[in-house]
């Protein structure tokens, strides 16, 4: 007959090496509390803008207009998606907080803000003279981007570095995006995630959404009134 302590012997002898390397690597951590990391979601980064391409901060969180297409302020955000990131990049009017510019793609390159910043041109019967703020983003900066701004008169302004307050009013566009509308779901696919961004600008938030300062009308209906 054989005992406990010769089972035990028997069982280490017919497992692989490598088995047993690991149960009794194992037991140290487990007594230590140590976990295995597991992997997690990588969060897109952005590349450093050369410092000649910065522009100065001429909107100086002055986020009030006096008519439509004075000041645009523009960001980007991404969402996660079963298939990856999608990237939403948004142009703001600042007189009526309507979004008329906007894009979506799965990479954060200065293609998707052109698009966004082209939509706004022809959305807005290309206005001259706009100043367009954003951060300081690579896509900003870029020379395509830069080259579009000045092809079509439109003033560049830039928030400082890190301050993300010198862009309040798109980091609170974003933040009621995600609160309302895509913070409590899961998108399967990128093109679902598209539907539901284009139905929340385009059939709810320009026409319908309330806004303290616009003394609770959309935005829409802000400049209905006021341009009639």
């Amino acid at each position: 007959m054989i005992g406990l302590d010769g089972r035990r012997v028997l069982t280490n002898a017919r497992m692989p090496s490598s088995s047993r390397q690991l149960s009794t690597a194992t037991k140290p951590a487990k007594a230590a509390g140590i976990k295995a990391r597991h992997k997690r979601r990588r969060t897109p980064g952005q590349v450093e803008s050369p410092i000649h391409a910065i522009a100065p901060n001429l909107l100086d969180r002055q986020f009030e207009a006096t008519g439509p297409n004075q000041k645009w302020a523009a960001d980007f955000t991404y969402v996660w998606t079963g298939e990856g990131w999608l990237f939403v990049a948004v142009v703001l009017d600042l007189y009526s907080r309507r979004v008329v510019g906007w894009s979506m793609q799965p990479t954060m390159t200065a293609q998707l803000v052109m698009d966004a910043l082209l939509m706004a041109i022809f959305r807005r019967g290309r206005p001259r003279a706009v100043l367009h703020h954003s951060d300081q983003g690579s896509q900003y900066t870029s020379e395509d981007f830069q080259r579009l701004l000045e092809s079509h008169g439109i003033v560049c302004s830039m928030s400082r570095r890190g301050n993300c307050w010198d862009n309040a009013a798109m980091e609170s566009f974003f933040s009621t995006l995600k609160t309302e509308r895509l913070s409590k779901k899961h998108y399967r696919t990128r093109d679902d995630l598209r539907a539901d961004v284009f139905d929340y600008i385009e059939r709810f938030y320009n026409p319908r959404r309330r806004h303290s300062t616009l003394g609770y009308i959309s935005p829409v209906q802000f400049e209905n009134l006021k341009c009639a």
